[in-house]
């Protein structure tokens, strides 16, 4: 609780203490409402003094109209409050983990990940704003109500005081309860994004297995998983309310009985006696919201525990403090002496030295798995080396900045990625501000603009998630084109003409070959 207050909230200290003043003006306008009813039923029921009806009904009316403005007022605080919440640790977390390594991403499911952005940042801000309301509004509402109450009739206050916090052993283990069934909700919420993502993207696979009927019954699974969580966790927040009904039934029933002897032996008029009975039934509201308010908590905390999990990790490959700026890259590419494994005790590469001079382009030849890939991912540091160094330019890679070392790399993979934008955007994607002819120039010489112009909106067509609005082919030219762009001193092509045909690789072959010259390549 205290690491979500100094990170999360603590910034926002301005805007909570603004909202707090509001609360406080509610509070005690909803306690002055209460105190009002003993002039109202002595002076106008009782008395009937038509003198104060109008001054009566004219400041209850204004006491309303001061509770409305301060609520709207605490409300749109709160809501600034708890979306700011949301806005900056989705930033935060985006930031961390954009820090993160290859092997984090090839841990961790991408749904799990795609949950903390959604559900566990949105836990920790409903939790927020029901604290923070809960106290600040219910509260001081409570607190106020109760005053009024003492002040109308001590001794059935303090009747009533001594029988509700009976009901915090209770409410306490109940809020316990919710956060763990919360956490586990929240598991499972990841892992049927997961799986939804999965499905969908696998769909032509899917549907050409016959495997419907599978993914159903997993997915029903998952949904059944989580409507028991939910469920739970529903029936765990409800068992408050008898709790809270029967305390404050019995409640309810000493002051109708013990009040209703005191006014009838004159102990206390009818008017003090309402206004007690209206400042209790008025508490009682904010006393059961403030009873729930350790479920929402607990809530809340479960998601803050899972995100500043994901917080606290590091990444396993780091910047060195003080590296150095790699400079021009010229590109003379060297693996000394190289042992690297992506499990302990499973070597993918053994004792690797290699040697590729500046400008000099070099195929590397291998069944599938022997580690042709696994090269190209180790010289722009996307791993670390387990044994050995790898050297471009005569400078050990961890020894230079991820800003430099990247700049002079351009990759091609087999493995296509493109993003849900248009094909200019994806062209140009890591070559920010380049101009529209240089685009269009890529886009040639990888043998991609004919069947651009042609598409419905040309360079400004929407490709789909992953590219799924294009063939494979055209894909692979337009990752090309990409690589082309960024006009880097050193390529990195894995496989990069792997799904293009026989008339497309042809047409691209001697753009690749111009690309090609007097830059380091390793294919």
């Amino acid at each position: 609780m205290r690491r979500l207050w100094r990170e999360c909230i603590r910034h926002y200290l301005g805007w909570i203490v603004l909202a707090v003043v509001c609360m406080a003006v509610m509070a005690a306008a909803t306690a002055f409402s209460a105190w009002l009813m003993e002039p109202v039923v002595n002076e106008v029921f009782i008395g009937e003094n038509r003198a104060m009806l109008w001054p009566l009904g004219l400041v209850v009316f204004a006491t309303f109209v001061i509770k409305g403005l301060a609520n709207y007022g605490q409300s749109v605080l709160m809501s600034i409050v708890g979306f700011r919440i949301i806005a900056d640790n989705q930033n935060r977390l985006f930031a961390h983990l954009a820090r993160m390594d290859l092997s984090f991403f090839y841990n961790h499911a991408t749904g799990g990940l795609i949950s903390r952005f959604t559900v566990d940042i949105n836990q920790m801000r409903t939790a927020v704003s029901n604290v923070l309301t809960g106290f600040g509004k219910d509260l001081l509402s409570l607190v106020g109500l109760i005053a009024v109450m003492f002040a109308k009739d001590w001794q059935l206050a303090a009747i009533c005081i001594f029988i509700f916090p009976m009901s915090a052993l209770p409410i306490l283990r109940l809020g316990r309860r919710m956060r763990k069934v919360t956490a586990n909700t929240q598991e499972e919420m990841g892992l049927f994004t997961t799986l939804l993502e999965q499905t969908f993207q696998g769909i032509r696979v899917v549907k050409a297995y016959g495997m419907e009927g599978y993914e159903k019954s997993r997915i029903a699974g998952i949904v059944e998983r989580i409507f028991s969580l939910n469920f739970k966790s529903a029936r765990t927040r409800a068992l408050s309310s008898p709790i809270m009904e029967t305390l404050g039934g019995v409640a309810v029933c000493i002051v109708i009985i013990y009040g209703g002897y005191r006014v009838i032996d004159g102990a206390t008029t009818s008017g003090a006696f309402f206004s007690f009975i209206m400042a209790l039934l008025l508490a009682y509201e904010p006393m059961k919201r403030l009873a729930n308010l350790n479920a929402s908590l607990q809530e809340g905390l479960a998601g803050a525990q899972r995100l500043f999990q994901l917080l606290d990790t590091e990444p396993e490959i780091l910047e060195k403090p003080g590296a150095m700026d790699l400079g021009s890259v010229k590109g003379h590419i060297r693996l000394e002496d190289v042992r690297f494994s992506y499990v302990p005790g499973k070597a993918a590469l053994n004792r690797i030295t290699l040697e590729v001079p500046a400008g000099k382009r070099v195929a590397l030849v291998g069944a599938s798995g022997a580690g042709k890939s696994t090269i190209l991912n180790l010289i722009p540091r996307f791993y670390d080396v387990d044994e050995g160094r790898v050297i471009v330019d005569g400078t050990d890679v961890r020894d230079v900045t991820f800003a430099s070392l990247f700049g002079g790399f351009a990759l091609v993979s087999q493995e296509i990625t493109l993003f849900d934008d248009t094909v200019r955007a994806n062209i140009a994607y890591g070559r920010a501000g380049a101009e529209e002819e240089e685009i269009i120039e890529a886009a040639k010489n990888a043998a991609a603009h004919d069947f651009i112009v042609d598409l419905p909106d040309g360079y400004d067509t929407m490709v789909g998630e992953q590219g799924i609005k294009l063939s494979g082919g055209q894909r692979q030219r337009l990752v090309i084109a990409r690589a082309m762009l960024k006009n880097a001193p050193v390529l990195l092509l894995d496989e990069a003409t792997s799904a293009l045909d026989t008339e497309s690789e042809r047409q691209i072959q001697a753009a690749m070959d111009k690309l090609m010259q007097e830059r380091t390549t390793l294919v």
